[in-house]
């Protein structure tokens, strides 16, 4: 899979007015991996292949078009999510305690009622 293609798409008005609707649909733990990422991105210590890599796969969050339609209910956003763990899982080393702290604050400012348990297996993962 090249991320490179979907960079194009990442722009961060849609990224932030996208994220808490997301949780509705595809759930808490798919804005959590694209905060990480996101905030991963924001390091001034991660590389420039990482942050290629973290714009492709935020790029295909906000794509228009996708292989599966984000209004196909509950399979809409299976691609989506996919897409962000393998962003994911390519940058792990570059998640750090900062990055999941202040993913965490994002979440709960929009979510206060999130249960942390639901965020530790993808804390565990990486």
């Amino acid at each position: 899979m090249t991320t490179d293609s979907y960079r194009r798409f990442f722009r961060l008005g849609p990224f932030w007015k996208k994220l808490p609707g997301l949780a509705r649909t595809a759930g808490l733990r798919s804005v959590y991996t694209a905060l990480l990422l996101y905030y991963a991105y924001e390091r001034k210590d991660t590389p420039a292949w990482a942050k290629r890599t973290i714009l492709g796969a935020l790029g295909y969050l906000l794509m228009p078009l996708d292989v599966i339609p984000d209004l196909t209910p509950i399979l809409g956003y299976t691609d989506d999510f996919t897409v962000l763990a393998a962003g994911l899982t390519t940058v792990a080393a570059y998640i750090n305690s900062e990055v999941k702290e202040n993913a965490q604050a994002r979440l709960a400012t929009w979510f206060p009622a999130a249960e942390a348990k639901e965020l530790n297996e993808i804390d565990e993962n990486l």
